[in-house]
């Protein structure tokens, strides 16, 4: 198991100040904390494999400002194609025949 932690399902106005002192107040060693601003969710990295994995267990449904939290490690970023839209579709295809 991975030191990163997705954390889910956040209240809107999370900060990664908040969302720091939340983890530091449970755990020693947090290494990094990054809130995706607007998308109700973010990363959490702590110093032990240990401490991630009872923070996944403890901590996953545990209520933050307002609403339940999902805890569970984060997967590993992948590249992403970019999204592409199909140029010829049905009806222009229809049209030359």
């Amino acid at each position: 198991m991975s030191n990163k932690l997705y954390v889910g399902n956040l209240n809107y106005s999370v900060t990664e100040e908040e969302l720091k002192s939340f983890f530091e107040e449970r755990y020693n060693g947090v290494k990094e904390v990054k809130v995706i601003e607007g998308k109700g969710f973010g990363f959490v990295e702590l110093a032990t494999r240990e401490d991630a994995e009872d923070a996944k267990n403890k901590l996953n449904g545990f209520e933050f400002k307002g609403r339940k939290m999902r805890v569970d490690t984060a997967k590993p970023k992948t590249d992403r194609k970019p999204f592409r839209r199909e140029r010829n579709s049905f009806r222009e295809r229809e049209r030359r025949f």
